[in-house]
Parts: C-alpha cells; structure tokens; sequence
C-alpha cells in the first residue's frame, strides 16, 4: 500500500512533468512568433494561451497541494515517534 509520502512525491513529479510540458508547448509558439503556416498557407497548431495558463496553474496547485501533504505526512509520522519514544 503505498504511503501518503509516496502518493504525495508522485504528485509533484505529474505536476512536473504538466508544467514542463505547458511551459514549452508555451516557449515553441513565442518562439515562432505565433502560428506556422503549412504548406498549403493555412495555419497549423494554434496554442489557445488561456487554456496553457489554466494548465499552468493547475500544475502549479497540485505541486502545492501535494508538498502540504508530504509536509503533513512528516509532521505526522515525527509526532508518533515523539509518542513511541
């Protein structure tokens, strides 16, 4: 069974892993100065920056999120030593 710890790790990696997804789907569109056009003129892979933003937040939320849990977790688990010791 795995522990609040562990749960709470694995969390922060996928907020991660959203983050750096978003932020370079972000930095590649900046960097071409908006949308490409194909080659028949039309344009391809428009980024909707409202949407990458709420993405970014959301990372940034579950990245809090899981850092107050693993904090609580070690809290907790201090606090029961404490008690047994």
């Amino acid at each position: 069974m795995p522990t609040i710890s562990l749960t709470s790790l694995q969390g922060i990696k996928q907020a991660e892993q959203i983050l750096d997804k978003t932020a370079a789907k972000i930095a590649l569109q900046s960097a071409e100065g908006g949308p490409i056009p194909t080659a028949s003129g039309t344009p391809r892979d428009t980024l909707d920056l409202s949407t990458e933003l709420v993405a970014l937040m959301e990372a940034r939320n579950d990245f809090r999120a899981n850092v107050k849990a693993a904090q609580t977790a070690d809290e907790m688990s201090k606090t029961l030593l404490n008690m047994l010791g």
